[in-house]
């Protein structure tokens, strides 16, 4: 009798160390960089790496110039956007595949997380946290010139040059929408847009402006027909790009957001069911050494 309950302990045993086993083994490191806005002070600087969480020289680090930023955005955004100095500050991990993006900001005002999901998307940036910080409230468009430069350095590989010009003028555009519609109306309606773009490509300018009355009604947004020119501009920019694949990333991105949901929803469960489970072993112990057998 004592030999058999020494050989259920050693199971249950061997049970619970494949259980940490495992799950230490899920845990992997990726590749990281730092991007610094070139005209920061040393006290900013300093900031910055405290808002990051990591210690300067900790992470390679990259510069960016206003004159690599404006490379993305003259042209797309004014200059109350763009600004005259480089002060846009990201720090980028890449992250196994699969995993998606992860997006968090501090002191950026007009770029939301999701604005900057979906542009990273569009220009080929998948399965990477990226943390983005300013030493005080900035537009943050500039912020893509960052990650562009340290993806780039981390993976060898140029990402394309107009999916680079794409993604700027999708964030720059979804932005000024955002002023008049809200950050979630102006996001919604450019990722119905980008749903439909297999479909504009055969369209007139016409016949799209049409299709995006159509979206923003469907919808319950009101366009104005400057908002609708612009979306306009947009979507065939986007076109230029591999609309398949732009799409595959996007429905892939929104299942995972989908899973997302339904993991938190029975996280608790989970928890309670994990807590079980080990009292239940806290009990098999108790009854072991020290019941009536």
């Amino acid at each position: 009798m004592k030999l058999k309950k020494v050989v259920v302990f050693v199971l249950v045993a061997v049970m619970v160390i494949g259980l940490c086993a495992t799950s230490a083994s899920a845990i992997s490191a990726g590749e990281q960089r730092v991007t610094m806005g070139a005209d920061l002070t040393e006290d900013q600087r300093a900031k910055v790496y405290q808002d990051f969480g990591i210690e300067e020289g900790s992470v390679k680090e990259l510069q960016v110039t206003n004159a690599e930023e404006r490379a993305y955005l003259e042209g797309v955004a004014e200059e109350n956007v763009i600004g005259n100095v480089a002060l846009s500050c990201i720090y980028l991990t890449t992250l196994e595949e699969g995993s998606g993006l992860n997006i968090t900001v501090k002191n950026i005002k007009w770029c939301t997380n999701e604005m900057y999901k979906n542009a990273l998307i569009t220009a080929g940036i998948t399965d990477a946290s990226v943390m983005i910080s300013a030493p005080h409230e900035v537009t943050g468009t500039a912020a893509l010139t960052g990650i562009y430069k340290a993806y780039e350095d981390i993976t060898g590989v140029t990402l394309r040059e107009d999916a680079k010009e794409a993604a700027t003028g999708e964030l720059v555009i979804t932005g000024y929408l955002a002023e008049a519609l809200g950050s979630e109306n102006a996001t919604e309606l450019v990722n119905e847009l980008k749903g439909i773009l297999d479909q504009t490509q055969n369209m007139t300018d016409d016949e799209v402006r049409s299709e995006i009355s159509r979206i923003a009604s469907d919808l319950g947004i009101d366009v104005t027909d400057d908002q609708i020119e612009q979306l306009l501009k947009l979507c065939r920019s986007l076109e230029g790009l591999d609309v398949a694949e732009l799409q595959a990333k996007l429905d892939s991105m929104n299942g995972a957001m989908d899973t997302l949901a339904k993991v938190k929803e029975g996280f608790v469960k989970f928890g309670e069911g994990v807590q079980n489970f080990f009292q239940n072993i806290g009990n098999f112990f108790s009854d072991l050494f020290g019941g009536n057998n």
